[in-house]
């Protein structure tokens, strides 16, 4: 992937005072002045010296010595940098502006009330694409938002924004050519997503209608997205759903689905021409208000009952020799793919776009698991990880009754955590796979990437579905801290990543965030127990975790509940024999979490895969939003989900 994103000039207020950063991202260890350095994502390589640089009351512009020196390409890349800060000095040195750009936000990070430590960084990205993703259809989120969004992804060094503009939940951004689109897609007659699809009340309003829930973007409204995002190095891939998602499309244009009646289907029928014009014209406007080498087409989830039925839809099949039904969608992003070749673009699909012969250059995005990334890779394709059982921000992040009400899968930070996005090997394969399907699985049962084929992910996303996200400030609490997992999974070389680690830093992070007027959900006290059989099958070894830092966890080994006074967890401990561990977070001299109580025996390792308890809303609502949907991402999973007895990591 070798777009290159727009320099641009820093506006004005990027260049932030040392007031605005006041970021307290490290903090002293020790009276000799051992300095810790919290930055996310960490560096690649990084000295921490001693002593500090004091910069006065000036900027990152005012007191660094930059260089841009292209023959570093070959030792740092487009996007790295190399950074010395000694007690008279800041100099950083890159081979282009986007790696200075990213060592300033290094340095911003750095900055703290006693000065900037003194360090030397080596640095470039782990890969080329790292990304956030944002549905504004499901739920609205005004130009501020985005924006807002955009300054965030720059200072944790993502590149990337997917801008979904278009589904069933309205249609978001202004063409010329189909006024229709938002004067009659964009409004609808309730904000709650539940009350409004899942009980079938579906009825969009035209603009202007009292009351109507709904707004899109104006042209000039994406002109400033995109120059806001390009002045930060950051593309914006605009994604415009085909062939299905598409409800608010025939309110304005019924004439493009198969019945030719708006509130009957959400495809476009593929056997009508007059659909192909209809694409080219969108996706050529699109295209001249986006830049960016990559445009997001969608490609997923067409339930395809129209088209079984549909004269038009018929013919095609029976003139063009496609498998039945099935050949319709394969055949529409064929036609597609083409288009966009033919401007110059490269298309980008969910991973049902598989089942095309794609272009050397098309970009697969995996979100049903791992499998779509790895198939497209070893099938010599471009894929990014975006796996929706562990890195989408609409899954709940801590135990239900304790959050606002999210999609129904669980992605504590943790988990995100622990993927690793190019599993190019048995173990690391199943590892994802075994936190995927939230159970073990066996290394000889999962498919990896072909080592020759490793360089073909080139990147991660985590992905921000609006069904159940209504305003922005359960937005910022649904993506802040996870978002720093994903920064730091799509920057970091993986043996740099150590969850021990990164723990520290995020829990650093998020007063940062706050004073930024983010609201960020700050953490969850459960404690989680994991065991590994030690000294030959004739010990246990016992770790306690918490994803809070500082955290004191107070256990029990005698059956007894924990209390403040009980014995505290500093390290990890053996046990020899069969034992009940009973553990909970301890705050102020008060027990504040769900005590966690865990049999600990010799006979198997315990390991935690993060297995869920469906809220009781979604038992209740199966038969529609979860079956429409979500039920292809865990298939016949979810069913035994509902069904599955408690484990001992069960939430509540």
């Amino acid at each position: 992937m070798n777009e290159r994103l727009l320099p641009g000039r820093i506006r004005s207020g990027w260049g932030v005072s040392i007031l605005f950063l006041c970021l307290m991202a490290l903090s002293g260890c020790c009276s000799h002045e051992a300095i810790r350095v919290n930055l996310i994502p960490r560096p690649a390589e990084m000295e921490v010296l001693s002593g500090y640089f004091q910069p006065g009351n000036t900027t990152v512009d005012d007191f660094t010595t930059v260089v841009v020196d292209n023959s570093r390409m070959d030792a740092l890349g487009r996007e790295g940098y190399e950074l010395t800060v000694d007690r008279s000095s800041v100099r950083l040195t890159a081979a282009t502006q986007t790696g200075i750009f990213y060592g300033k936000r290094t340095l911003e990070q750095l900055m703290t009330d006693k000065g900037i430590p003194c360090v030397r960084v080596s640095d470039r990205p782990r890969f080329a694409y790292r990304g956030m993703h944002m549905d504004v259809s499901r739920h609205f989120f005004p130009k501020s938002q985005v924006l807002k969004m955009l300054d965030e992804m720059a200072r944790y060094k993502l590149n990337v924004f997917h801008f979904h503009l278009t589904d069933n939940g309205g249609w978001r951004i202004r063409i010329d050519k189909y006024p229709r689109l938002t004067a009659e897609g964009a409004f609808r007659t309730q904000r709650d997503w539940y009350a409004w699809w899942d009980r079938n009340a579906r009825r969009y309003l035209p603009e202007g209608t009292p009351g109507a829930y709904g707004g899109y973007f104006t042209k000039e409204d994406i002109r400033e997205i995109v120059t806001y995002a390009a002045e930060r190095h950051i593309t914006v891939i605009p994604e415009i759903e085909f062939p299905a998602h598409s409800d608010a499309v025939f309110i304005g244009y019924p004439e493009l689905c198969c019945t030719g009646k708006p509130y009957t289907t959400g495809e476009f029928c593929v056997g009508n021409e007059q659909v192909y014009t209809f694409m080219e014209d969108v996706l050529t406007e699109v295209m001249e208000l986006f830049p960016s080498k990559y445009i997001h087409i969608g490609g997923d989830e067409a339930r395809k009952v129209a088209w079984a039925t549909c004269p038009k839809c018929q013919a095609l099949i029976e003139r063009e020799r496609l498998d039945g039904i099935q050949g319709l969608q394969p055949y529409m992003i064929a036609r597609i793919q083409d288009f966009l070749a033919s401007k110059g673009r490269v298309m980008v699909g969910w991973d049902e776009i598989l089942h095309n012969e794609l272009h050397s250059e098309t970009l697969v995005m995996s979100y049903r698991g791992q499998k779509g990334a790895i198939e497209a890779a070893n099938r010599g394709n471009y894929a990014v990880m975006t796996p929706g059982e562990v890195l989408y921000f609409d899954w709940y992040q801590a135990d239900p009754s304790t959050q606002p009400r999210a999609m129904y899968g669980y992605s504590p930070i943790k988990k995100m955590y622990a993927f690793e996005p190019v599993p190019a090997d048995p173990e690391s394969a199943a590892r994802n796979e075994s936190i995927i399907r939230a159970e073990f699985v066996d290394p000889a049962a999962v498919e990896p990437i072909r080592a020759d084929r490793a360089d073909r992910i080139v990147g991660v996303q985590g992905c921000t579905w609006a069904e159940y996200i209504e305003d922005e400030e359960q937005q910022e609490y649904m993506i802040f801290p996870r978002l720093l997992a994903v920064a730091e999974l799509a920057w970091t070389p993986q043996e740099k990543r150590e969850w021990s680690d990164f723990k520290v830093r995020m829990n650093s992070h998020i007063p940062l965030l706050q004073q930024r007027g983010l609201n960020t959900f700050t953490l969850s006290d459960e404690v989680e127990i994991t065991t590994r059989i030690r000294s030959g099958n004739k010990a246990v070894e016992v770790t306690l975790d918490c994803e809070k830092y500082p955290a004191e966890i107070r256990y029990t080994l005698d059956g007894t509940p924990p209390t403040p006074d009980a014995s505290l967890y500093e390290a990890p401990f053996t046990v020899t024999d069969s034992t009940v561990v009973r553990a909970a977070v301890c705050r102020d001299g008060v027990i504040r979490s769900p005590e966690r109580k865990q049999l600990v025996t010799l006979a198997a390792e315990i390991d935690n895969y993060y297995p869920f308890d469906v809220p009781e809303i979604f038992r209740l609502i199966v038969p529609s939003t979860i079956v429409r949907y979500r039920l292809f991402f865990l298939g016949g999973r979810l069913c035994a989900a509902l069904k599955r007895s408690r484990t001992w990591l069960t939430l509540g």
